[in-house]
């Protein structure tokens, strides 16, 4: 599943094609994939809409938009899901098999949504409608930016009984971190992913956050990790996968001390952990 540095990228990617342009028409693919409204208020609203910003929440895509048929505030929401991948192309570029939206635009190109297990979402409304009526989640603070500091990582893990890693994928504590980053910042922070929260001192609790700001932001640079379908706003592949200490290495030598990394399941996610270097 693409998570925060993924999102990010394609954000980036988009940001500056999509601003101030015009939706001139809408086409929906698979309809179970609009949340809300329902599809034909969906396409309504978007038809003859002018775009705005486009930002990042967590692993959520919102592109600000100002229509007739819409209200103030309103955002296209778009969640990638497993294999969903958001890129703008020349009208005439024939279409991929599971493209689920297309939004041709007033300056000649198409917002195309694609997702071949439709496992993706599409909403359409203002944030905070969508979190009343339950169709966004209540999302955690964002862990870049200007990061969050010592004494908010101490107080969640002292809060938790539960594994390292299950706090770092719960989208209430913290917005955007995955399975792929998860084992990434435990093996940076030498932390298991099984331990309890709770359990971790204060240092440890510091250097947790530090290595999972670490963490996303190097894989922003590397503009997102390509394990499977993950393809940035410009269609191509991210090159973060060839930097990951822990992530799908089961079995292979430690980076650190060559021994063979354990593999084993922490809140229902298959994980990767080093049990020399990480206490």
């Amino acid at each position: 599943m693409p998570e925060l540095p993924e999102v990010e990228t394609i954000v980036r990617d988009l940001r500056p094609r999509l601003r101030g342009e015009q939706v001139v028409h809408v086409r929906l693919g698979h309809p179970s994939l609009i949340r809300y409204p329902g599809p034909t208020a969906f396409a309504d609203g978007l038809t003859g809409a002018t775009t705005g910003g486009l930002r990042r929440r967590g692993k959520f895509i919102l592109l600000e938009l100002r229509g007739p048929r819409l209200v103030t505030g309103a955002v296209l929401v778009v969640h990638l899901g497993m294999s969903g991948s958001l890129c703008v192309v020349e009208a005439g570029v024939a279409e991929r098999p599971h493209t689920h939206l297309a939004l041709r635009l007033r300056g000649g190109g198409e917002l195309r949504f694609v997702d071949p297990r439709r496992f993706g979402r599409l909403l359409l409304g203002a944030p905070d409608e969508l979190v009343r009526l339950g169709r966004l989640p209540t999302l955690g603070p964002e862990p870049l930016g200007p990061g969050l500091p010592d004494a908010w990582w101490q107080a969640a893990l002292r809060r938790s009984h539960r594994p390292v890693k299950a706090l770092l994928l719960d989208q209430r504590v913290v917005a955007g971190c995955g399975n792929i980053y998860a084992d990434e910042a435990c093996f940076r922070a030498g932390i298991r992913p099984q331990r309890r929260a709770d359990r971790c001192t204060r240092a440890e609790a510091s250097a947790l956050g530090r290595a999972l700001e670490a963490v996303l932001w190097t894989a922003i640079a590397n503009r997102g990790s390509s394990i499977a379908s993950y393809r940035d706003g410009l269609g191509a592949r991210g090159s973060a996968q060839r930097a990951l200490a822990v992530y799908g290495r089961a079995g292979q030598p430690c980076s650190r001390c060559r021994a063979p990394l354990r593999g084993t399941v922490v809140a229902q996610r298959t994980t990767v952990y080093c049990r020399s270097c990480q206490r």
